[in-house]
C-alpha cells in the first residue's frame, strides 16, 4: 500500500480495484467477508464481520447508468448481429430481446451498486474516511 503525505498527515491509500471487486461480489470492501446488502439493493448499516460503517454510501443514480450502458451495448450488439444473419419475425425479436434486457438489468444492478460502494470506500468518499482524518 502506498503512503503519501497530505497536509502534514500520513494517510494510507486504500486499493481501489480490490475494493471494487469485493463490492461486485456483494462483500464488504474492507474485509471482503461480510455482506454489503441486507436487502436486494439496500446497503447494510455496517459490516457484520469487521464493523465497517457502510451507511455513508451515496451510489444513487450511478449504478443504473452503468447498467444501462452495459446492457445497451450487449443487447444492441446482439440484436444487430442476429438481424444481419437471420430473418426473425417482429414477435420473435420481442420475445427474445425484451426478456433478455430485463434479466440482464436485474442481474447487474446489485453487483454494480456493490462495486460503486467499494469505489466510494476506497476513495474515502462521503464519510468513508478514517476516524483520525475526521478529527483533524
Amino acid at each position: 500500500m502506498t503512503i503519501e503525505n497530505e497536509s502534514d498527515k500520513w494517510i494510507e491509500k486504500r486499493p481501489v480495484w480490490p475494493a471494487i471487486l469485493k463490492g461486485l461480489r456483494g462483500k464488504c470492501p474492507r474485509c471482503g467477508e461480510g455482506r454489503i446488502f441486507h436487502k436486494w439493493l439496500k446497503v447494510s448499516q455496517q459490516c457484520s464481520v469487521c464493523g465497517q460503517d457502510l451507511h455513508h454510501e451515496r451510489a444513487q443514480d450511478f449504478p443504473p447508468y452503468v447498467v444501462i450502458v452495459i446492457v445497451g451495448h450487449v443487447v444492441v450488439t446482439a440484436l444487430m448481429l442476429v438481424e444481419a444473419r437471420t430473418d426473425w419475425s417482429m414477435t420473435t425479436h420481442l420475445l427474445v430481446w425484451i426478456p433478455l434486457t430485463v434479466v440482464l438489468t436485474l442481474a447487474l444492478l446489485q453487483p454494480v451498486k456493490g462495486g460503486v460502494v467499494g469505489l466510494q470506500w476506497a476513495l474515502k468518499m462521503f464519510g468513508f474516511g478514517d476516524d483520525h482524518e475526521k478529527d483533524g
